[in-house]
């Protein structure tokens, strides 16, 4: 799909007018026009304004020009999974699980590789194969290469070892000592469990990421505990294998 039509199609499906867009980006009605008729790109900053209006990549506006690919873990890419700035803008150079709110949340590439394993061994891949292949393919990667450009000296790993310690104070029966918090997408950990009355809530934001870990109870059997927090609040539950019959131990603002 050309660019003039991406203009249109996401115009429309957000119900927005030319005048609309125009204001919020900040051109003129007849600006919108040309670039919906093809007679004009937006320029790089209203692209940027462009990508957190319609929540989609620069890449994406563009007409996807190019396969867009994670700078930090390598995994291909596309607008459902993009990290975001602080501004809310999406920054296609990182997936949500390595980059959120402006914060990369790896340091530490063995971290990533042992992360990054479990969902790539398969009866053709073995796991040795995919450290062999992690290990030579993420070196190569943006991230990687300018790590000490990039990163915050410490700041993200002392917050999470902050966490650790705060969920390890809890001492909760049966949840063995936390380890390590990995990046953890509210879509794919937001469980919706059974309150007392009947009802049903869940507690995440679909978009956000978390930081989290799951860790096998010390009491033996099916369930596991399931770890989530963030600046604001500490998260632990129990469930069976993929999430089923959920139940909440504890929520903890922090």
């Amino acid at each position: 799909m050309n660019a003039q039509n991406v203009f249109y199609q996401l115009r429309t499906k957000n119900g927005l007018s030319q005048d609309d867009v125009a204001e919020k980006v900040f051109v003129t009605r007849q600006a919108v026009s040309r670039w919906e008729n093809g007679e004009t790109v937006p320029n790089t900053e209203t692209l940027k304004l462009l990508s957190r209006l319609f929540n989609v990549s620069i890449n994406t506006l563009l007409g996807s020009p190019h396969q867009l690919f994670c700078q930090c873990c390598g995994m291909p890419m596309d607008d459902t999974i993009i990290g975001k700035d602080k501004d809310g803008t999406p920054n296609e150079h990182y997936c949500q699980w390595c980059y959120a709110d402006g914060t990369y949340t790896y340091s530490n590439m063995d971290d990533l590789i042992d992360v990054c394993i479990r969902n790539m061994v398969n009866e053709n891949f073995t796991e040795e194969q995919a450290r062999a292949y992690l290990k030579e393919t993420l070196p190569k990667l943006d991230y990687w290469k300018r790590y000490e450009e990039l990163s915050d000296d410490g700041q993200f790993e002392a917050f999470k070892q902050q966490l650790i310690e705060e969920i390890n104070a809890l001492h909760i029966e049966g949840m063995p000592k936390v380890e390590k918090l990995n990046a953890l997408v509210g879509r794919f950990v937001n469980l919706e469990y059974p309150l007392p009355g009947g009802m049903n809530a869940k507690f995440l934001n679909d978009q956000t990421t978390y930081l989290g870990t799951q860790l096998e109870s010390e009491f033996g059997g099916d369930r596991c505990f399931g770890v989530l927090a963030n600046m604001d609040f500490i998260l632990v539950c129990t469930y069976e294998k993929d999430g089923v019959n959920p139940e909440l131990v504890l929520y903890k603002k922090r």
